[in-house]
């Protein structure tokens, strides 16, 4: 599917992952509407992408908060992409004198899945409605991670909400390709993100060196990158790609 003169939405669009997809999307002449909670993060991101690009303030858990930015998307021209990349998370362990809560577990659970559910659900009538280009009237590409099968001690929450995220590419794969509109699920691996800036060195360190090659975290632009090739490569759909430089995690 072609991006220029389309309408894109990037959810968590205003830093890390959403914002290299925004950016690159926006570089391919798409018109892309950028989702977040922070005004002020927002303004500046929106801004710094130019004039194809906006900012709309909401919460992905919010039912009225996402119907707004989808109007606003809906403003801009025809929505024909999706990107979830909103995500929180909590590293503690269920013993120990750092204790996950039950409200704390329920929080990762609702902004991770039931956020990107939500963002899905309400998008997708939109996306329907579009006209048939070619093969395709919309995709929608989610953001799970390596750590579904490969979470690492104290991940139990995060782990559990991106395993969900990958299980649920292929229910909606199939159920909206008689509409035309493709489902893809991006495992990411060790990226540079605002998450693993409050990482102490000597642990990003002992991280790279579980990297196999290139020994190194991911930039944000290749995870956009392989964003954008999924937009424009038809036969992907249903499926969950790994982007992780062949990393296994061990347990801690």
């Amino acid at each position: 599917m072609q991006l220029k003169d389309t309408v894109a939405l990037v959810t968590g669009g205003t830093a890390g992952l959403g914002l290299a997809t925004a950016r690159r999307l926006v570089a391919a002449g798409a018109r892309v509407l950028v989702m977040g909670r922070s005004e002020a993060t927002g303004r500046a991101a929106a801004d710094g992408l130019g004039p194809l690009a906006a900012f709309v303030a909401g919460d992905v858990t919010e039912d009225e908060a996402v119907g707004r930015v989808l109007d606003a998307a809906g403003e801009m021209g025809e929505l024909r992409t999706v990107v979830c990349c909103a995500g929180t998370t909590y590293s503690k362990q269920i013993l120990g004198r750092r204790v996950m809560r039950a409200d704390e577990f329920e929080a990762v659970i609702r902004t991770n899945l039931f956020g990107t559910f939500n963002v899905i659900r309400q998008a997708v009538p939109r996306m329907a409605a579009q006209p048939l280009v070619e093969e395709d009237r919309g995709v929608v590409i989610t953001t799970s991670s390596i750590a579904a099968w490969d979470g690492q001690n104290g991940q139990c929450a995060y782990a559990a909400s991106k395993a969900a995220i990958a299980g649920m590419t292929l229910p909606l794969a199939r159920e909206l390709a008689p509409h035309a509109i493709r489902v893809v699920d991006i495992a990411p691996g060790l990226f540079d993100t605002r998450l693993t800036s409050a990482v102490p060195d000597g642990v990003l360190e002992h991280l790279r060196g579980q990297v196999p090659h290139p020994k190194r975290f991911g930039s944000g632009d290749e995870f956009a990158a392989l964003a954008e090739h999924v937009i424009g490569n038809s036969m992907l759909n249903g499926e969950t790609v790994r982007l992780d430089a062949g990393l296994r995690m061990a347990p801690l």
